[in-house]
């Protein structure tokens, strides 16, 4: 059995074990000890400085979440109504009655569409490296302008300035009756 010494280290170890400290630390001590106390210049000295410190765990301290639900959720009387098959939707479609080279023509015509829209998008983004800068004339700088978004709102006021040039020079050709400048009067219908 050992010494009442070794008695009391027993009940330390395992008062220990009910605090939540695994074992193995006290196991490494006691060899620890064992060594030291066959060596006789360290026999009087203290052994602190050899033993290993046990990690404090303060299990008062423990975390606990900041949220706390003050409600629960309501669940509903019934479950939620079931989603259809896919065999159900294609029967509401009527895609289920169709051969199957019918379905494939389907299948192609899809294809071809979303291949088309992706062709057109391409062919945009490549449109847009070609377009050159506007350049706009202010009274204190020239500015330039390179935002697709700008371009295109100074092409639509230039389109917007020439159609109204294109007004002013038809005003311009006919007189303030409206008649033509060029001397010869419209002729009118005397039949009514």
């Amino acid at each position: 059995m050992g010494s009442y010494k070794g008695l009391k280290e027993l009940r330390r170890v395992v008062e220990d074990c009910m605090r939540n400290i695994h074992p193995i630390y006290h196991i490494k001590e006691l060899m620890i000890k064992r060594e030291l106390a066959k060596d006789p210049k360290l026999a009087t000295e203290s052994w602190d400085r050899f033993l290993p410190k046990l990690p404090k765990k303060s299990l008062s301290k423990r975390w606990k979440p900041r949220v706390v639900r003050e409600k629960p959720k309501e669940k509903p009387l019934f479950p939620p109504p079931q989603t259809p098959r896919k065999i159900d939707l294609q029967m509401e479609s009527g895609e289920y009655f169709l051969k199957a080279r019918d379905k494939k023509g389907r299948e192609r015509e899809e294809k071809e569409l979303a291949r088309q829209e992706k062709k057109k998008a391409r062919e945009e983004e490549r449109k847009r490296d070609f377009i050159p800068p506007v350049e706009q004339v202010s009274s204190k700088k020239k500015v330039r302008i390179t935002e697709v978004e700008g371009i295109e709102k100074v092409i639509k006021k230039r389109k917007v300035e020439e159609g109204k040039e294109q007004v002013e020079k038809k005003k311009k050709r006919k007189g303030i009756d409206g008649e033509e400048k060029s001397g010869k009067k419209k002729k009118r219908n005397a039949g009514t």
